[in-house]
């Protein structure tokens, strides 16, 4: 932990996620089962999950950027009978749910086990009282994470368990294993809450090969470029509101840390700009690698630095599943020509008691999508548009904000921004640009004049703002996800 300077041996991880799993057994969690994870980063994550995992349970990590409604939602839904949380946490939580719920509840506090809540045990000490060696019943669990919720309320994500021997691997993890050479001497850098998809299982891939985990408590651009030079990191992810954090930081600051050490930087969770890309690979080198895949891990594209250059702005060729682009009647497109983005032939899942949004995900062949537009090029490339339900309709012309939010994020006085589109009399909508400016810029109606013609320079007008606000801090997640609808909602009646 780069934060805290914990470190975890592979001796302490064994024996605390055996003693994890008779403690979850004890309490009647059996395979199949779910355990909930309402954790911020720190040592006793991957203690807690290998527990789940080499238990054969459902493990349900819940983000703490989450509202008290949105947990007690998951808590609910997800039929987790066990939560292992802290007490800063749980405050957040009512009297009335706590007085009523049937969940367990163990605290991860202070080492001497101590907390402001002496009714719930601690996970240290109880754990301490079982077995250093594995339970009788081991086999693989896995992971039910539930969306961040940018629209709606959020879902959970459920893969049928095989209830497979310990040390059996999915064939999309084999593929991303031998796609990135990871291994025992793998140092991989995790920039990201590990309540998120990607950070979470690429931690457990790392682990259960045997090689070293460095993770951040929480992002700082600096102390991610400090832990790449002074530990040698080989391996790295990140999203792309990230690199263009790195990108802002001085030139002279960048320029005085090491990171030759980088093997793969490797990225994913939102689109990234061309322009944010290509310095990315003009300072890192051609290591930059990217991959298009979801929570849900329907299907998976990547791309490498070299193909990428050759096809900026792709996301790749699929490696888990096959690429279908289909029109709005449901009928597959010719290359080159958009439409909404399918898989077939990915892993299945389901959105964990919820018939209707699962069947809705896919089509009348099993195909599945995200929601996400785009198109394939001649040589099977894919590239992203936008996600459908933030399209803009104006004076009949598809618009998407995407192309728009890609463009302004590279004006020098623009730290991160949201493009959307606002109701219109006479075009039905127009489009609106909602930018956090950098440390130390004032807004000014001026300023907001020279943002809206640097992209009319560069873009056709339809597609550039009408007008643009400016937002001390935008609402993402650290995952990079964009709150894009908390803004949007604010200028719809």
């Amino acid at each position: 932990m780069l934060g805290s300077g914990v470190e975890v041996t592979y001796g302490e991880l064994n024996q605390a996620s055996n003693q994890g799993a008779h403690l979850f057994r004890d309490r009647g969690i059996a395979p199949g089962n779910g355990i909930a994870i309402w954790l911020p980063n720190q040592a006793e994550f991957l203690k807690i999950t290998w527990a789940a995992q080499r238990s054969g349970i459902y493990y349900t990590p819940i983000s703490t950027f989450f509202q008290t409604e949105e947990v007690t939602y998951i808590l609910g839904n997800s039929d987790a009978s066990l939560l292992i949380t802290s007490s800063e946490l749980l405050e957040r939580l009512p009297t009335e749910f706590l007085e009523k719920t049937t969940l367990d509840i163990l605290l991860v506090d202070s080492a001497d086990g101590h907390s402001g809540w002496p009714d719930y045990p601690d996970w240290s000490a109880e754990r301490g009282r079982y077995p250093l060696t594995p339970i009788s019943n081991e086999c693989e669990g896995a992971e039910m994470i539930y969306s961040s919720g940018t629209t709606g309320r959020p879902k959970g994500v459920r893969f049928p368990l095989a209830f497979a021997p310990l040390g059996t691997i999915s064939p999309l993890f084999k593929t991303r294993i031998e796609m990135y050479a990871l291994g025992p001497d793998t140092r991989y850098l995790s920039t990201a809450p590990m309540y998120h998809s990607a950070p979470l299982r690429y931690n457990m891939m790392v682990t259960r090969l045997g090689g070293t985990a460095f993770i951040l408590e929480k992002f700082d651009a600096e102390a991610a470029l400090e832990a790449i030079q002074q530990y040698r990191i080989t391996h790295s992810q990140w999203v792309p509101t990230m690199f263009v954090r790195m990108l802002k930081l001085a030139d002279q600051k960048r320029a005085q840390y090491n990171v030759s050490s980088l093997r793969y930087v490797i990225h994913a969770a939102a689109p990234c700009p061309i322009d944010i890309k290509q310095q990315m690979i003009d300072w890192f080198g051609p290591i930059v690698y990217e991959y298009y895949s979801g929570t849900e891990a329907n299907g998976s594209t990547a791309i490498s630095s070299e193909e990428w250059l050759s096809h900026r702005g792709s996301v790749g060729r699929a490696i888990h599943g096959d690429v279908h682009i289909l029109d709005d009647e449901g009928e597959e497109v010719q290359a080159l020509e958009s439409g909404t983005v399918f898989f077939a032939n990915g892993s299945e899942f389901s959105y964990y008691k919820d018939a209707s949004k699962t069947a809705a995900a896919k089509n009348a062949l099993g195909w599945s999508t995200l929601g996400d537009i785009g198109f394939v090029d001649t040589e099977g490339y894919l590239y992203l548009q936008d996600r459908k339900s933030f399209m803009i309709i104006s004076g009949g012309v598809n618009i998407y904000p995407q192309e728009v939010e890609n463009l302004l994020i590279t004006h020098p006085r623009v730290s991160d921004v949201a493009v959307f589109g606002v109701p219109d009399k006479e075009f039905g909508e127009a489009v609106k640009a909602v930018v956090e400016l950098m440390p130390g810029t004032a807004s000014s109606p001026e300023l907001a004049t020279e943002m809206i013609a640097f992209c009319r320079e560069k873009l056709s007008h339809i597609k550039c703002p009408r007008s643009l606000d400016f937002l001390p801090k935008l609402p993402r997640h650290p995952t990079g996800k964009l709150y894009k609808q908390q803004i949007k909602e604010q200028y719809w009646p």
